[in-house]
């Protein structure tokens, strides 16, 4: 065996089909398209969302409301998250990522911190945004709330 005799499995490739090249070829004449109409025109293409002249559906459905692209969106985490996270690893600073490594937030996301569940423990907390039961409660008990 060398180099001048190596060759693919056999059925492993195929041959493409070489249409519009005459009639003997048995795949000349329409060359696959059938007969007439605009699909067997070159330089067809259809318009999307075309339905035959039908009133397409995007059009035959009411419109209405509005996409913000200017919103922002939070993941929320709770003070009762907070506590519990601070009372397994013993934490007295508690920021994103903490909240990262505890499976909470990845780490694209934006942190807000909600003011739901009771917080015993004195801790720092770091996040994008609070809101203010969660500050008033965190304060409450000694601790501080870092915006980033």
């Amino acid at each position: 065996m060398n180099l001048s005799n190596l060759k693919p499995a056999s059925g492993s490739t195929k041959t493409r089909k070489r249409i519009g090249r005459g009639t003997g070829s048995g795949l000349g004449g329409t060359s696959t398209r059938g007969h007439k109409g605009a699909k067997s025109r070159s330089g067809y293409s259809k318009k999307i969302g075309f339905e035959g002249g039908q009133m397409p559906l995007q059009r035959r459905v009411p419109k209405f409301g509005f996409k913000n692209i200017n919103r922002v969106e939070y993941k929320a985490i709770n003070l009762d998250t907070i506590q519990k996270l601070a009372e397994a690893k013993k934490l007295d600073k508690v920021g994103v990522n903490e909240f990262i490594e505890a499976g909470f937030v990845s780490s694209k996301q934006l942190v807000k911190v909600l003011g739901n569940g009771t917080l015993t423990a004195k801790v720092e907390v770091e996040a994008h945004a609070f809101s203010k039961t969660a500050v008033a409660a965190i304060e409450a008990v000694g601790g501080n709330a870092v915006k980033l």
